[in-house]
């Protein structure tokens, strides 16, 4: 009896051996690892830019990674990718998480997992402010002779093609020197988020104007992009919770967007 007991346990020990080694997640890896990978464009202020001559990155979700980071008792270490290549780099594993300024869409939930939304967004367009008036709905926007710009790869670029059909699209790949094409004149306007076009017009007041950014023309939300793995949502879910009850979501924001 005491044999049969014993090989018994053996074997529930071996069958279970394989469903415990599966248990570890992405969370245990990144504890063990000592490092959080978070892929970022750098394009895309006021969440992140790169800086080619230090090789660093600045930017609302810089320090949103930093302090997530702190939280997980790791060091940060940034991946830089791009909006073309963001959901090729995510399938390759390249990073742990996204951050960036990176928007929720069906498509990226398919691979992935999002963590609780970080902000509510939608497309409004930015223009020069004395054009603001000219711009206020897309049957204003879509007529022949208006020139909309837009980055490559992302959102911006796919509702610029899902509802402009009569005026001009111009592809301009520098997403950091964009706006400048608005602002001497090379593009009329861009159709971007709400968020992006406010931190624009403070970079250039009285140049740029965001068109009404209270009442996008879409609904959105940005959130983190995580590989998928259920205990990393619930961990960075919870942090999040905890900063923003506790102020320092509000005053990381603050520093950046207001």
């Amino acid at each position: 009896m005491f044999r049969i007991s014993c090989c018994l346990a053996a074997a529930i020990y071996l069958a279970a051996a394989p469903v415990q080694a599966q248990q570890a997640s992405r969370l245990d890896e990144i504890i063990q690892r000592g490092t959080l990978r978070v892929g970022m464009t750098g394009d895309y202020l006021p969440f992140s830019s790169f800086d080619k001559q230090t090789s660093t990155f600045r930017g609302f979700d810089v320090d949103m990674a930093e302090q997530l980071g702190k939280a997980l008792g790791v060091r940060v270490e940034y991946v830089k990718t791009a909006w073309p290549q963001l959901m090729k780099d995510f399938e390759a594993g390249n990073f742990d998480i996204a951050m960036g300024g990176v928007s929720i869409t069906l498509d990226r939930q398919k691979k992935g997992l999002f963590s609780i939304p970080i902000m509510r967004e939608g497309k409004t367009p930015i223009a020069r402010c004395a054009d603001q008036g000219k711009y206020q709905t897309i049957a204003d926007i879509d007529k022949p002779g208006t020139r909309v710009i837009v980055n490559p790869g992302g959102t911006n670029e796919r509702f610029a093609r899902a509802n402009v059909g009569k005026a001009e699209i111009k592809v301009y790949n520098d997403n950091v020197s964009i706006f400048e094409e608005i602002a001497k004149g090379d593009a009329d306007l861009m159709i971007t988020d709400a968020s992006e076009t406010r931190y624009q017009q403070k970079l250039h007041p009285g140049v740029l104007c965001a068109v009404h950014p209270d009442q996008p023309f879409d609904f959105a939300e940005k959130a983190y992009w995580l590989q998928r793995d259920v205990a990393l949502q619930a961990f960075v879910d919870q942090w999040l919770h905890i900063a923003i009850q506790d102020g320092s979501f509000r005053k990381i924001y603050a520093g950046w967007f207001e």
